[in-house]
């Protein structure tokens, strides 16, 4: 029988924001299937933190995503590679578009949007034959609420930007994962209280009646790697949002 599906086993797959939430969940379960792991974030302690929990031949690299050359400079001393994984991010901030300042949701798009397309750009070449690059948007252009006005505007870009690179990039293959809300350190900057009330109150709007962990998403990413036919796709890990 011709195998449809490939192995992750000695795999070398780069996780760009693999240094925590949905990032190190998916570092984890790759490294569980035999894969080597290098996770790549702008914080050092983070990274360390990151590597103590993976195999031991996994390695970690400080690098600011939010600017070009360094992205440039990461790839260039990269010897070939199998997966790249795209899962960087900072903390989510929603406002309404009266209160939206041009020049800060422009920061937003820098390393969710813009730092994807230069490890693409810069990344992409390096990979190997049945290899495949995996991005992150959301589901907040498919089902966007009061003040998610930058939010869907990144993961709608995203999502293009990925059924685009499946076409140019062929035969790597270029898909994306979109979540729902997940319990990662990305609503972070909502105080607690309400951010456990907001958790409770999406929980009960979800077909599945839970909040996603990253553990969850996780298993999307290596999907993705792992299979060997489908490419330009979206997979949607919401716990049914989208339809509610």
């Amino acid at each position: 029988m011709i195998p449809t599906t490939n192995s992750l086993d000695g795999k070398h797959v780069i996780l760009m924001g693999g240094s925590a939430g949905i990032g190190l969940a998916t570092a984890k379960a790759a490294a569980e299937k035999g894969a080597i792991i290098t996770i790549v974030a702008s914080n050092q302690h983070r990274i360390d933190s990151a590597l103590a929990q993976l195999p031991e031949n996994a390695t970690g690299q400080s690098v600011d995503l939010s600017k070009e050359e360094n992205i440039q400079n990461f790839f260039t001393n990269q010897t070939s590679f199998d997966h790249l994984v795209y899962t960087a991010g900072e903390n989510l901030q929603l406002t309404n578009i009266k209160e939206t300042s041009l020049s800060e949701a422009q920061k937003f798009f820098t390393i969710r949007y813009w730092g994807a397309l230069a490890a693409v750009k810069y990344g992409s070449s390096k990979i190997n034959a049945g290899g495949s690059i995996v991005l992150t948007s959301g589901i907040a252009g498919n089902r966007p609420g009061k003040g998610w006005g930058i939010a869907a505007s990144i993961t709608s870009a995203m999502e293009g930007f990925t059924r685009a690179m499946a076409v140019e990039l062929a035969p790597i293959r270029v898909n994306v994962v979109s979540p729902g809300i997940v319990k990662t350190d990305l609503w972070g900057a909502i105080p607690k209280e309400a951010r456990e009330e907001m958790y409770q109150q999406y929980a009960d709007s979800l077909l599945v009646k839970k909040v996603a962990i990253p553990e969850d998403i996780a298993l999307a990413y290596i999907y993705l790697m792992e299979q060997s036919f489908g490419t330009g796709n979206t997979i949607v890990a919401d716990g049914g949002g989208v339809l509610v």
